[in-house]
């Protein structure tokens, strides 16, 4: 049974007076129980100079900013669509990670010149983006996902797609951690640094979006996609950058997900609790008079709604692919997702990004349900 890096954190604060922050990014990137000791993590000497800080993670928004207080108390920006990342540039290191502590600096060699003209001691937190220079914008999300597993990245790609940083946050100053000090303080250092250097390097500060109050954010957050973005974030201007999720400070405000009514047409048992219920699905839309298998899901439903769908599928099997059951083109669902691409891989031709049942539609027949050409009308209009 795994225990959370959290818990551990904290426990071990405890025992050893270290302060939880502390111990927390002595802990991040490569660090490794098999060759750092005990005595050694406790006494900071763990030799990591290219160590990321733990990642700041925003809150979801669910009913809007009116709660929050005055618009102005709030820097409002962009939530792009990328790859969170921390840029580290020490004396005798340069560095990239990503949000899972992956190290990534390899994928992204276009990146490799700042490290000539970043001050020494500076760690910025920021968004990998695929860059479209002529429109000088993002590119759509699955222009950067190319480069996710390989080892190294053909030069086309780098010419096709190459990649720029839009910077959040500045959290290491002249090797001082500034991580306590007010956002409008490290962002106003962050502005100071990045006009310092030479013009046409990949990095830029991520666009503050100025609005007077609540009503005039929610007509920009409404043109989100227009600016290849997924909403907007909302970050108290007097907040510390502090570690992992801390509710009350940093919100995201998505727009709604696009949606696709769907058919179930294959169904697999989940894992752990719910490794007696069926909770895996692939579903399918109209593509003529055929039904074609687009994507899955397995997340968004009740244990309630669980329950009652393990017990009809039990019932109604077709076929049996080992822990697969085939089941008639019956349940519709409504499927939510935040992107689209095509995807050679599949029958469908398509892929969706981050794909969750939002409802069982009870109410829908399966000659009711979207067509193929209608996701790719969508694809069409988002690429």
């Amino acid at each position: 049974m795994g225990v959370a890096r959290g818990l551990v954190t904290r426990a071990l604060a405890e025992a050893t007076g270290v302060e939880e922050a502390t111990l927390a990014h002595r802990l991040m990137g490569d660090w490794d129980p098999a060759r750092i000791s005990f005595d050694t993590l406790i006494a900071g000497d763990t030799g990591g100079d290219a160590r990321p800080y733990p990642f700041a993670l925003a809150s979801q928004l669910e009913d809007g900013p009116t709660t929050l207080g005055p618009a102005g108390d709030w820097l409002a920006e962009w939530k792009w669509d990328g790859i969170r990342g921390q840029l580290i540039a020490r004396p005798g290191t340069f560095a990239l990670w990503s949000r899972g502590e992956e190290l990534i600096t390899d994928r992204f060699p276009d990146l490799g010149p700042l490290a000539d003209f970043l001050p020494k001691g500076t760690v910025i937190d920021g968004e990998i983006l695929a860059w479209d220079k002529a429109l000088n914008r993002p590119l759509p999300f699955a222009a950067l996902q190319k480069r996710i597993g390989r080892k190294t990245v053909p030069k086309a790609l780098l010419t096709e797609a190459p990649a720029r940083m839009l910077a959040y946050d500045l959290l290491e100053d002249g090797g001082q951690d500034i991580r306590d000090q007010p956002l409008a303080h490290r962002r106003a250092r962050l502005a100071e640094i990045l006009q310092s250097l030479p013009t046409g390097l990949p990095l830029a500060a991520s666009p503050a979006i100025i609005v007077g109050d609540w009503a005039a954010l929610a007509e920009v957050r409404a043109t989100a996609r227009d600016q290849m973005a997924e909403g907007v974030m909302l970050k108290r201007l007097t907040s510390a950058y502090f570690a992992g999720r801390k509710r009350g400070d940093w919100w995201k405000w998505k727009l709604d997900p696009y949606t696709v009514d769907a058919v179930m047409l294959y169904a697999q048992a989940g894992h752990g609790r719910r490794a007696n219920l069926y909770t895996d699905f692939t579903f399918g839309v109209r593509d003529g008079n055929d039904i074609v298998p687009f994507t899955k899901a397995y997340s968004g439903l009740t244990d309630a709604e669980f329950n009652e769908i393990t017990r009809w599928v039990q019932k109604n099997t077709l076929e049996r692919f080992g822990p697969v059951r085939k089941v008639p083109a019956e349940l519709v669902f409504e499927i939510g997702f935040e992107g689209i691409q095509a995807s050679p891989r599949h029958k469908s031709g398509i892929a969706l990004r981050f794909p969750r049942m939002l409802r069982w539609r009870h109410d829908k027949a399966v000659d009711e349900i979207d067509t193929l050409e209608g996701l790719r009308a969508l694809l069409q209009a988002t690429t």
